[in-house]
């Protein structure tokens, strides 16, 4: 253990180690693509002598992309980027591991932020980003931190949309990597690992049935197709709300009702938003909503459900299961928040199964790689991850799991080239 890490460190419970080592154990066990990355940067080095922070949902497998990054070289710096998804015990491991970690599970508002600030006081050169949180604060608050960054990496919708403000306003002053955007992580991330994990939080925290029971999905991005498709196969009845025409016609197609939100507000068992917007549960749905009704968020902000219209409505509050709070309306009707309207799959579950973080992962360790070494070349702006990149981390999962595709024959290349159709 480094007692440099251990003497600048911030976590609650130092001996809680030993239970961490262990989560991080388990998911290494399942992450073969993300171990194929670590051998690689133990031969090359690729960050020797620079500085990273992190910032994401500091749990095992999170931790498990933290020494991946470590172990090319990097001084790695962690921090949290919800309160409540961070895990204690995982933080301590990492700290025994020679890992700064500036992290304590649910911490209240103001020392969040500050957690967050510390993990960028090292001036690092490389950031991985959760939701835009570390730009925007180096961005408005703390541009003296950012004087060594070469650029960094993206995880989420949230981010993105935020990090092309900052360049559309002409202000981004470093490169980042849009690792939300690539094909791995939509496809994959996205669709298969929310819609378990969405899933796997509500269980857990609620232990009630979803068979027989109208789950009402609120956004048809890839999070809300695999929450969709999920909670069809548990036997729901799936109600889709969209704002979008062609997700929406998506959504018909698919099998699942179409409808406004005010007429699925009605109807209601569980909704689960996925949108990355604000108040798109808000207070003229509360008043339609049955007794029962069970609301939760699975976007990177608490701020999908409307909080302060849904407390403004109730006459009584109350927490009746950890992570569920009972907000009884004026009529005697009790309407149920999951996980103060953060991320459910985080704050009330494990996140995403570690096979699917693998490659999303992955493509942070090479996103990382990639900015740092075209970092003079790239420009400041958001980047997309490049496609042989994307596809690498696909095919070391393929191979992962004993799979094998074709390879274009001379002639098949040929043909298409001369139509133009290869690119």
């Amino acid at each position: 253990m480094s007692s440099l890490s251990r003497q600048n460190s911030i976590v609650a419970d130092m001996s809680l180690a030993a239970e961490g080592h262990l989560k991080i154990d388990w998911v290494r066990q399942h992450m073969p693509v993300l171990n194929r990355i670590r051998e690689q940067f133990e031969a090359e080095q690729p960050f020797k002598g620079l500085k990273v922070s992190i910032t994401l949902h500091l749990e095992a497998k999170t931790a498990y992309l933290a020494k991946v990054v470590q172990a090319g070289g990097a001084e790695v710096t962690i921090t949290g980027s919800n309160p409540l998804s961070t895990q204690d015990d995982v933080c301590a491991a990492l700290v025994e591991d020679g890992i700064t970690v500036f992290a304590k599970y649910n911490p209240s508002p103001e020392e969040f932020k500050a957690l967050n600030i510390k993990a960028l006081e090292s001036k690092p050169d490389l950031i991985i980003d959760d939701g835009g949180d570390f730009a925007t604060l180096l961005h408005s608050e703390r541009p003296d931190l950012m004087e060594n960054i070469r650029g960094g990496a993206e995880e989420t919708t949230t981010g993105i949309i935020r990090l092309k403000a900052l360049q559309k306003q002409g202000i981004l002053k470093f490169p980042m990597v849009a690792v939300n955007d690539a094909y791995c992580k939509h496809l994959f991330d996205n669709r298969y690992g929310t819609g378990q994990s969405v899933w796997d939080g509500i269980i857990r925290t609620t232990n009630l049935m979803v068979a027989g029971k109208t789950v009402v999905v609120v956004g048809y991005g890839w999070c809300g197709k695999g929450v969709a498709m999920r909670a069809k196969g548990l036997g729901a009845d799936v109600v889709v709300t969209e704002v979008d025409a062609i997700k929406a016609v998506e959504a018909h197609m698919d099998g699942f009702h179409v409808m406004p939100m005010v007429e699925a507000a009605k109807l209601g068992d569980f909704f689960v938003t996925v949108t990355g917007d604000k108040y798109v549960i808000r207070g003229e749905h509360y008043d339609v909503m049955k007794d029962g009704a069970i609301m939760c968020n699975a976007g990177h902000f608490d701020v999908e459900v409307c909080k302060p219209e849904l407390a403004e409505r109730a006459e009584s509050i109350r927490t009746v299961r950890k992570n569920i709070e009972e907000y009884r309306m004026k009529d005697g009707r009790k309407l149920y928040l999951l996980a103060e309207g953060r991320l459910v799959n985080l704050g009330a579950a494990d996140g995403h199964p570690a096979e699917i973080m693998d490659m999303t992962f992955a493509l942070q360790a090479m996103s990382l790689k990639y900015v740092n070494d075209n970092y003079k070349t790239i420009g400041v702006k958001v980047e997309n991850v490049p496609y042989d990149l994307d596809e690498q981390v696909a095919r070391y999962k393929l191979e992962s799991m004993g799979l094998g595709i074709d390879t274009l024959t001379p002639e098949q290349i040929a043909y298409l080239d001369s139509w133009n159709l290869n690119d």
